[in-house]
């Protein structure tokens, strides 16, 4: 399986909700939450560009934001993108 990793923050409750739907698929991930990692927002911006929050990357690819998430997850595209 592929490896996901969220970018959060607190409070946020998209991140939240991105969490959620990737548990609700039994997909596992590594959580880097940027409240308790300063030198992770150093790091996201450097692998993205992106300070906005969640951020998922799927083996290093930038999936996007909880929108991202949430529209591949309807489509179909989650699904066949972790099964990879």
């Amino acid at each position: 399986m592929r490896q996901i990793t969220v970018y959060t923050t607190d409070p946020c409750s998209f991140c939240v909700r991105v969490k959620n739907l990737l548990a609700a698929r039994g997909f596992e991930y590594a959580e880097i939450n940027l409240s308790k990692d300063p030198a992770g927002r150093a790091e996201l911006a450097k692998l993205t560009g992106m300070m906005s929050f969640p951020q998922v990357l799927v083996d290093g690819e930038l999936l996007g934001g909880y929108a991202d998430v949430l529209a591949a997850a309807e489509s179909g595209r989650l699904d066949e993108l972790l099964a990879a």
